[in-house]
């Protein structure tokens, strides 16, 4: 368990530099696949399929997938592959089960005053490829109640948990992450 160490991170400069390594095929892939969610979300909150307002999302989302290519950059048309999108509902589903679990669990502890909990922060690393998926990961973690991603530094996560079951970082993988990370290898295979 780690306690009162604080640390400061280094800034990054040039966050885009890998962008000038892409050649233009996968430039343009993932301009269509940020282009392609953008529009979902549009549609998501317009909800209506008007000559208009399909127009306008595309021209919208067009812009934004345009101005913002350099900061959206992890994914391929891979992503979109049959077996990588049953992996992402699969992943939903088991997200939804743990968020459930760990909220009647939260929700237990907070109308029993008297259960005991034991907070603390626990480190363990992770085997996930790329930034994105660790990204993932992380907020999976930090939405399940009684968890919360406190920082990523490299492969290493550092979680603040309410019940510390063990300061054992393995075991502690195994408690909060494993079951995220499994699934989320298969869906971001390199």
């Amino acid at each position: 368990m780690i306690t009162g160490e604080f640390y400061v991170l280094p800034l990054k400069t040039n966050n885009y530099k890998h962008m000038k390594t892409l050649t233009l095929s996968e430039k343009l892939t993932r301009f269509i696949i940020n282009w392609l969610f953008l529009m979902i979300v549009w549609f998501a909150f317009t909800t209506s399929l008007s000559a208009q307002e399909l127009i306008a999302g595309a021209i919208a989302t067009m812009f934004i997938s345009l101005l913002t290519i350099s900061l959206f950059t992890c994914c391929t048309f891979k992503l979109l592959s049959p077996r990588s999108l049953f992996y992402m509902s699969y992943f939903l589903v088991i997200f939804l089960r743990e968020l459930i679990k760990s909220n009647f669990d939260v929700a237990r502890r907070v109308l029993t005053p008297s259960l005991p909990i034991n907070p603390g922060i626990v480190k363990f690393k992770t085997k996930l490829p790329t930034d994105f998926a660790k990204m993932v990961l992380a907020n999976c973690i930090t939405l399940t109640p009684g968890t919360l991603t406190i920082d990523v530094i490299d492969d290493t996560f550092y979680i603040h948990w309410i019940d510390v079951k063990t300061t054992n970082p393995e075991e502690a993988f195994i408690e909060i992450a494993e079951t995220f990370e499994k699934i989320l290898l298969k869906i971001f295979k390199p």
